[in-house]
């Protein structure tokens, strides 16, 4: 058997189903490109899911205590100022 002359349907075909490739192709690399100067923006970055953004919870740190507590028999209960552990009943 011999070879087949291509019909011209299929010569249309092709010639749509490359262009096609070619818009996909774009697309692809518009969405990846965008993807990536967003990630490298990363201060910009905030999610929307549809709540007002949550204050950060405010904690106090606690400053040194004016009179330490020293447990029994360590050597911070010598201390002048160190106040015994309480003891629970």
């Amino acid at each position: 058997m011999g070879l087949q002359t291509e019909h011209e349907l299929h010569r249309r075909r092709s010639g749509r189903n490359i262009g096609l490739g070619i818009v996909l192709a774009l697309f692809v690399a518009l969405v990846f490109t965008l993807s990536v100067v967003k990630v490298q923006q990363g201060g910009l970055l905030q999610g929307f899911d549809h709540r007002p953004p949550a204050a950060a919870p405010v904690t106090a740190v606690p400053g040194p205590a004016a009179n330490p507590v020293a447990a029994p028999g360590t050597p911070g209960a010598d201390l002048p100022n160190a106040q015994t552990a309480p003891v629970r009943p």
